[in-house]
């Protein structure tokens, strides 16, 4: 069976990018095949958080990861930094990659903007840590969004150097993977490309309506459109593109119409857009609240899922000691 990794970072709280570009897959992936989904903790680490702030993060995304469909029975759950092969396997790792390589990344250039008191090792071998995630497990498919594709890819150069300098076949190569044509992004509200929690401009699955209406109707516009048929500016394709997820196709083709006839009411847009957004979170804003306070389900769905990924990147391990050379006296 084709094994599926994939994982999010333990900072803040999911959103929207989240939700629709990983786990409405995630969902589906885990009845179909070998899935292994983690807390990444230890990419957090590349932002300093406080110990109080890092458990209660851990905590929160499992809490949301659950209620947003994943079945503990059927896929393996747990937390990066509870698998001491992942680093083990980065070190290893880190002697095939190259600093030109690394430095060249598109995540590392705008990570390192405005940081540059806290441009640490940690972010530039970034890729190489998801990289001993991804590889650790064999994974043969990984779900990601457009802006992790050129990790993917190093991920591959990765296991081909390992396979290659080793003679060996361990590694097979990653590919990216979702059940629709194109992988999803969903943009900012603030007329950026991209929702995240480093932006500021995301929508939380655990916010309130009150929450998601006062955040959406800060959403970034224009004066309107002056002539009909005229082409969108970034901001409004952006709000268009939220929409295109959480409303019905008539929905959409309502406000669509009212743009290219110039009658278009921004506000009216907002609010339909964060009504069909509560419509879509406050179910799982509701599991969140109740899975978040049953601490002994969390222990048991973390211990079942880390005992099974340590299962399987030991495996993993026991081959690469062996290709590199590591013998016991």
């Amino acid at each position: 069976m084709e094994i599926v990794l994939s994982g999010i970072r333990s900072t803040g709280h999911l959103h929207l990018g989240n939700y629709y570009g990983a786990l409405r897959n995630f969902t589906r992936m885990q009845d179909e095949y070998r899935c292994y989904f983690f807390i990444a903790d230890l990419h957090s680490l590349t932002t300093h958080p406080k110990p109080d702030d890092f458990h209660s993060g851990v905590k929160a995304i499992l809490s949301e990861y659950l209620a947003a469909g994943l079945d503990p029975e059927k896929v393996s759950l747990f937390v990066q930094s509870s698998v001491p092969e992942v680093s083990e396997l980065y070190v290893l790792l880190n002697m095939l990659a190259y600093k030109g390589e690394l430095e060249r990344t598109a995540s590392f250039k705008e990570k390192i903007r405005g940081r540059e008191e806290n441009v640490n090792a940690g972010l530039l071998t970034y890729p190489v840590l998801m990289a001993a995630d991804i590889l650790v497990h064999r994974a043969h498919k990984v779900p990601v969004g457009k802006d992790q594709e050129q990790h993917l890819e190093m991920s591959r150069v990765f296991a081909r150097r390992f396979n290659s300098l080793y003679d060996t076949n361990i590694f097979p190569e990653p590919q990216a993977f979702n059940f629709g044509t194109d992988l999803v992004k969903i943009p900012g509200l603030d007329g950026s490309g991209k929702m995240g929690k480093s932006e500021g401009n995301g929508i939380f699955l655990i916010d309130d309506e009150k929450t998601i209406h006062k955040k959406v109707m800060r959403a970034v516009t224009d004066s309107g459109p002056t002539q009909p048929n005229s082409i969108m500016p970034e901001s409004i394709q952006n709000i268009f593109a939220i929409m295109k997820v959480v409303s019905t196709p008539d929905t959409i083709a309502y406000f669509t119409d009212k743009y290219n006839d110039c009658s278009i009411r921004y506000g009216d847009l907002k609010k339909q857009l964060a009504e069909d957004i509560c419509k879509q979170t406050n179910p799982i804003r509701e599991r969140i609240e109740t899975i978040s306070q049953d601490d002994g389900y969390l222990r048991y769905v973390i211990e079942k899922g880390t005992t099974e990924a340590r299962n399987s990147a030991h495996s993993t391990m026991l081959e690469v000691r062996k290709a590199v050379g590591f013998k016991s006296f």
